[in-house]
């Protein structure tokens, strides 16, 4: 079950990274914008941890995002060592337009599948998560920014 899962995961990266390319983005820099679109003000440590990369990947992939006028980094009021990053109004419209790749490449992925299937495969997913994590999701960690 373990292979299937990671190999399940692995396909979604590539066809998230060639879907990603149309727009002029890597995957994983999709997937930096999309977790910073679900948290904004997620700081550039909890996006590391959550795109599971070291501190200093993360921000050279913010130094590029920055550059790309798609990631803003505004000063934490919390703590003046730490940024909080936020989308651009580019970098949102660019997700939106990214979102009808994104809702093709998981329509792909349940062909066949009727929607009790969809559901209960989703919940299914949903408990093993659960039952793996030790770590709030980073949707959860800060509920007065979502």
């Amino acid at each position: 079950m373990a292979f299937l899962s990671s190999d399940v995961g692995r396909l979604f990266r590539k066809r998230f990274a060639a879907s990603a390319r149309q727009f002029g983005v890597t995957g994983p820099q999709w997937r930096a914008l999309a977790a910073i679109q679900r948290v904004p003000g997620t700081t550039q440590g909890a996006l590391a941890a959550w795109l599971e990369v070291e501190a200093i990947t993360a921000g050279r992939m913010i130094d590029r995002l920055e550059k790309l006028g798609l990631v803003e980094r505004r000063d934490d009021p919390a703590d003046r060592r730490r940024w909080q990053l936020y989308l651009t109004p580019n970098a949102e419209d660019l997700m939106q337009r990214m979102s009808g790749c994104a809702r093709q490449v998981l329509d792909d992925a349940v062909a066949g599948f009727a929607p009790d299937e969809q559901a209960q495969l989703l919940a299914l997913l949903d408990r093993v998560r659960a039952n793996l994590s030790d770590e709030t999701p980073p949707a959860e960690t800060k509920q007065s920014h979502g």
